[in-house]
């Protein structure tokens, strides 16, 4: 059986880059069991109120939904257990350290496999208030709407 290449996409969480304003972001394994890892394959899992934190100097992803798989037994896992991530011992010093700034959070913004491995990306970001999630819509308006007035002036100038 040949080995998996490239970068299939799980699950995405739109609403991080909404609510949160994107500092930095890095990859990350996780632990899983055998279940887990079938039910991912079928690309079923959420990942809208997940968040990471720091245990004993480990970081542990909570929240994180991963339905139960179908063809499972008693062996099953429980949808919102809290996984390990794994991360080299720098990245977590680091996020550690930049997670006790007042404001500061990790939350996963995408979960894939990548050559049959499955990866989470995680953000170090920063809350934003109402004031900048209204503004960043408005920014995003404005840009779709130039865009299409950009486009009917090409459409006009080939007719």
């Amino acid at each position: 059986m040949a080995k998996e290449k490239g970068r299939k996409l799980i699950a995405q969480n739109k609403k991080a880059r909404h609510d949160y304003h994107v500092i930095d972001t890095y990859e990350a394994g996780l632990v899983l069991t055998g279940t887990e890892v079938k039910s991912l394959r079928q690309g079923r899992a959420s990942l809208v109120d997940g968040f990471v934190q720091f245990t004993d100097h480990e970081a542990w992803l909570h929240n994180v939904h991963v339905p139960e798989y179908s063809q499972g037994t008693w062996t099953n896992h429980s949808a919102r257990r809290k996984r390990k991530l794994l991360l080299h011992r720098e990245e977590i010093d680091k996020l550690e350290a930049k997670a006790q700034e007042t404001g500061h959070t990790i939350v996963p913004l995408s979960l894939y496999f990548k050559d049959g491995r499955a990866k989470i990306e995680i953000a170090l970001a920063k809350g934003k208030k109402e004031y900048d999630k209204r503004q960043t819509l408005r920014e995003k308006q404005d840009r779709r709407e130039a865009e299409r007035a950009m486009a009917a002036v090409r459409r006009r100038q080939r007719a």
